[in-house]
């Protein structure tokens, strides 16, 4: 689908991204890469034990000089809340768009990616010569309905109703004549 890293078949994946995050895109793509083929409702209890630095994420790249966790058996890792925390958003969010288009309750999460997208240079005050860049990135999740659809069937989002414009005129005139009184 346009748009996305991933090439994909069926219109059945809910997916969510999000589009100029203010976090390193090498905590995104390590907290992405913790997530990525584990189950749904796993990923949001890591994520939201990661974004309240209760637990650690092992860093596989983006590692040099990094200390090492007891938490990950002496492997390196950090504590990167921030990006937990937009993952975990952009994740909450694929599962909504899975349940609002009726694809079930479960899900497991097919892919999961953070790419560096715009940088934006920022002069430092007072005629100095520094400059600090403004990066931005962007987060993609795309799940997968555990429970099964059908070969052949249409996943049809279900239909919401829509209260009848008669019983709303009907209940203003109850009003009005109750303010009248």
């Amino acid at each position: 689908m346009k748009g996305y890293s991933i090439e994909f078949e069926r219109e059945n994946y809910p997916r969510a991204r999000l589009e100029g995050v203010d976090a390193s895109y090498k905590d995104l793509s390590e907290v992405c890469g913790r997530i990525r083929g584990k189950d749904a409702e796993w990923a949001k209890n890591f994520l939201s034990l990661v974004s309240a630095g209760k637990l650690p994420v092992l860093y596989k790249g983006h590692n040099k000089k990094l200390g090492h966790r007891r938490e990950l058996g002496g492997k390196k890792g950090r504590y990167p809340k921030k990006a937990a925390a937009a993952v975990l958003k952009v994740l909450m969010s694929a599962i909504a768009n899975g349940r609002s288009n009726g694809m079930g309750e479960k899900y497991k999460i097919v892919h999961a990616a953070a790419n560096k997208k715009n940088i934006y240079g920022r002069v430092a005050p007072k005629g100095r010569w520094a400059r600090s860049d403004y990066e931005t990135s962007r987060i993609e999740i795309m799940l997968e309905p555990l429970e099964a659809i059908p070969k052949g069937v249409e996943v049809v989002p279900p239909q919401k109703e829509e209260p009848k414009k008669e019983a709303k005129a009907e209940k203003a005139k109850e009003e009005k004549k109750e303010v009248a009184k």
